[in-house]
């Protein structure tokens, strides 16, 4: 594999010939050959012989035959079409939850057909008692749809038994679509250009899915070998049933396993297709400023821009995007911060969560939430100290070409309207090799110029490997180097992580270092000169007495984390019991005994300071999470303890009030109370999200906000209309205001915005 780079831009326009043991890219490769001997194909059981559909072997593995459409369908949700009855179903759906390996508690038949444009996934799913399924959450992507009488399906579209696509519908028309990276990294952010149809009737639900086949990337070739699962979720009683046989230590991540999957064959995907995507906007706006020099009020504005998208090959996609616009970007959502340390805000921009899973490195992911750093955080593309940068152009390239994972990433960003931020480059590549049966070894690099400190450009490379064994152990590893204008030595970062999850015993280990003066300035570090040693173990045994408790969980974890010269700096030890209801409530109580020692004082609130010392502290915290299943939902928790020098209170909801089916208020409280020998203090995020969903594409949600440390009150009211799949109206409305001077809300700054978009497929 050869990989070039233009260095006129930084690290420039990046581009990529794969010369491996296939055709170059242009060419169209001979058509891939079933159980053919390049990884994991070599154990795919037998195809079934028509008319049948579904095989299962002696060893529990399953092949599914797709089934050819002759006539045109009309994806209604119905299911009268012809082929339907001449076509036998995919049926015999096996328990993971509650009883793994038994037949499912519910009739559940599937069919899966294709035509020369789309493929289409349908299911008649039965339900003895349908006036007790769960239907409430119709907005696009929500988590809440899995907690909903649903049925989906996953692609494994290379049949490398790693990656792949999701899709799911719940029996209300709800859809959420996601890529999934590694058997797991979910990114559900993503949307793919697809439809579905949902009818409810006495006997429960029907689905029909379309997908088209420019909607999805995979080897070129008309004959396809593909991997594929097929998951319903019986939400009333807590069950999850999979066409094969999936194990109950997988939990509600067991979709991902695409090792567990089935072999789908007898598909045919389009032999010729240029797979060009055009996506124009127009936006108009107007905005107030009172925080700006000169001050901006009611200024209007207009701006164009496009994304285009297309396929190098059937498995590579470049993608180009000229003077992007994120005004349809929700806000973040407020933290409570009382350590030392950055929070984390997670990406929320279109453009930069597809292909995102392709960019993990060392096991860390890119969503952040831990200490390993994640090597590429797209955030600090077109942000700057939180205010927008404008983005000019970019490029990426994304897919894969054999054995690689290739993800290439350039894009230029512009200087700000009365600021002083300079036009930037930022580039990154990323190649991942399959090795194995489903484990991977990998390169990333990346240059920001300039960079964040000096004047010079900013860059990180690294190489990781990540192994999974049997079906419950895993094993990552990683070493990255940063180099930064006017920063010195101990520029390093590398981590070892070990992890053993069956249904009944879990173990993991993690070594992490990150050097005083490691700094990827295209990625997230919350905390920089340590060196860590976490333990966990769990105990999770499913009581057969009981008929009110599934599972119990008795856990134990010990973190220990001293600076790079071996002074403790940070202790934790933490034991905690929780038992699962049938119905889904968790009910969980945690003791956590900490240590922190602070080599500088430590501004823990407005006046209030603590002095360089050990601190020993302990804490008990009682939560019980409430399944969607009731009309008031979430989890509500209190902790108490000692904190530092003190003591601290917390008092926590995050929940869900049901309206209506199509109407929630979502609050969100965290009441933090300390008491400490150098003063009190209230930190306090309120919040509440209301939503109504006029249809599973349509929606309206405001969102409203409190902070008292930041004395921020911020509202933002999104109107979307996805007029068709891939084409939105957005209207929104922003404002900032501050508490700190009168206690009022004074008015900083607002905006109001128009902005349209259209897909163009060619």
């Amino acid at each position: 594999m050869t990989v070039r780079f233009f260095p006129n831009l930084g690290f420039g326009v990046l581009a990529i010939w794969a010369t491996m043991a296939g055709p170059a890219l242009g060419q169209a490769p001979a058509p891939p050959v079933p159980q053919a001997a390049s990884g994991p194909a070599t154990s795919d059981p037998l195809p079934p012989v028509a008319p049948e559909v579904v095989r299962r072997d002696e060893l529990g593995r399953v092949s599914i035959r797709a089934v050819r459409v002759t006539e045109p369908m009309k994806v209604d949700g119905l299911l009268d079409e012809v082929i339907y009855r001449s076509t036998k179903p995919i049926d015999g759906f096996i328990q993971q939850e509650p009883h793994e390996g038994e037949p499912g508690s519910e009739q559940t038949e599937a069919w899966v057909l294709f035509d020369d444009k789309n493929i289409y996934v349908s299911a008649r799913c039965y339900d003895s008692q349908p006036e007790r399924m769960v239907v409430n959450e119709m907005r696009r992507d929500h988590g809440n749809i899995y907690q909903n009488e649903n049925f989906t399906v996953v692609f494994d579209t290379y049949h490398d038994k790693r990656n792949g696509y999701y899709f799911q519908v719940s029996a209300i028309g709800a859809l959420r679509d996601g890529l999934l990276t590694d058997e797991g990294n979910p990114n559900y952010d993503w949307n793919a250009v697809y439809d579905a149809r949902v009818v409810r009737s006495d006997q429960g639900y029907t689905v029909e899915m379309v997908i088209p086949f420019k909607s999805l990337r995979y080897n070129a070739g008309p004959g396809q070998v593909w991997g594929i699962n097929l998951r319903r979720t019986v939400r009333w009683k807590n069950e999850d049933m999979f066409v094969t046989r999936m194990p109950a230590s997988y939990g509600s991540s067991a979709v991902y396993k695409f090792s567990s999957a089935a072999t789908l064959v007898g598909l045919e995907t389009p032999t010729t297709s240029r797979n060009l995507e055009l996506k124009p906007y127009a936006i108009s706006d107007v905005r107030t400023d009172r925080t700006a020099t000169p001050v901006v009020s009611n200024d209007l504005g207009a701006n164009a821009g496009f994304d285009a998208k297309y396929g190098l090959s059937r498995s590579l996609t470049a993608d180009f995007t000229y003077n992007t616009d994120f005004a349809q970007v929700e806000d973040d959502e407020q933290q409570v911060n009382l350590t030392r340390f950055s929070l984390y805000f997670p990406e929320k921009r279109e453009f930069f969560l597809e292909g995102q899973g392709i960019f993990n490195f060392g096991g860390g992911g890119s969503r952040g939430g831990g200490l390993t750093p994640v090597f590429f955080f797209s955030r600090r593309i077109g942000l700057a100290a939180g205010q927008p940068v404008p983005i000019r152009a970019g490029g990426r390239v994304t897919g894969r070409a054999g054995k690689y994972t290739i993800g290439l990433v350039n894009i230029e960003t512009g200087r700000p309207d009365r600021a002083s931020v300079e036009p930037t480059n930022f580039s990154v590549v990323r190649v991942r090799r399959d090795i194995l049966r489903r484990s991977t070894i990998g390169f990333i690099g990346s240059n920001r110029s300039p960079g964040l400190t000096g004047s010079g450009a900013g860059q990180a490379f690294g190489v990781d490997a990540n192994f999974a064994f049997y079906k419950n152990i895993t094993f990552n590893s990683y070493y990255a180097q940063t180099k930064s204008p006017g920063l010195g030595p101990d520029a390093v970062s590398y981590q070892g992580n070990f992890a053993y999850a069956a249904d009944r015993y879990g173990l993991s280990y993690q070594h992490l270092v990150v050097g005083e003066n490691f700094n990827p300035d295209i990625g997230f570090v919350s905390r920089s000169n340590f060196q860590r040693h976490f333990a966990s173990a769990r105990f999770s045994p499913r009581p057969k007495s009981s008929k009110v408790v599934r599972k119990l969980y008795y856990e134990a974890s010990f973190d220990y984390i001293a600076n790079r010269d071996g002074k403790l700096e940070t202790r934790e030890a933490q034991a905690s019991f929780s038992f699962e209801r049938q119905n889904s409530d968790r009910f969980t109580v945690e003791y956590s005994n900490n240590y922190e020692y602070l080599a500088a004082p430590f501004t823990i609130s407005t006046g209030v300071t603590l002095p360089v010392g050990g601190y020993d502290f302990q804490t008990v915290t009682a939560s019980h999470a409430l399944g969607t299943q009731h009309r008031v939902s979430g989890t509500p928790s209190v902790a108490r303890g000692t904190f530092y020098d003190g003591t601290k209170t917390v008092i926590g909801y995050t929940g869900r009030v049901e309206l209506t089916r199509q109407f929630m208020v979502e609050p969100k409280v965290s009441l933090n109370f300390v008491d400490l020998r150098e003063g009190k203090f209230t930190t306090n995020v309120t919040s509440a999200r209301t939503t109504f969903a006029f249809t599973p594409r349509t929606f309206l949600s405001a969102l409203v906000q409190y902070s008292s440390s930041s004395h921020a009150f911020t509202t933002n009211v999104r109107f979307k209309w996805e007029y068709r799949p891939g084409s939105e109206v957005y209207v929104v409305y922003s404002e900032g205001r501050d508490t700190s001077a009168s206690g009022l809300p004074v008015l900083q700054n607002r905006g109001f915005v128009v902005k349209a978009t259209r897909l163009l497929r060619f």
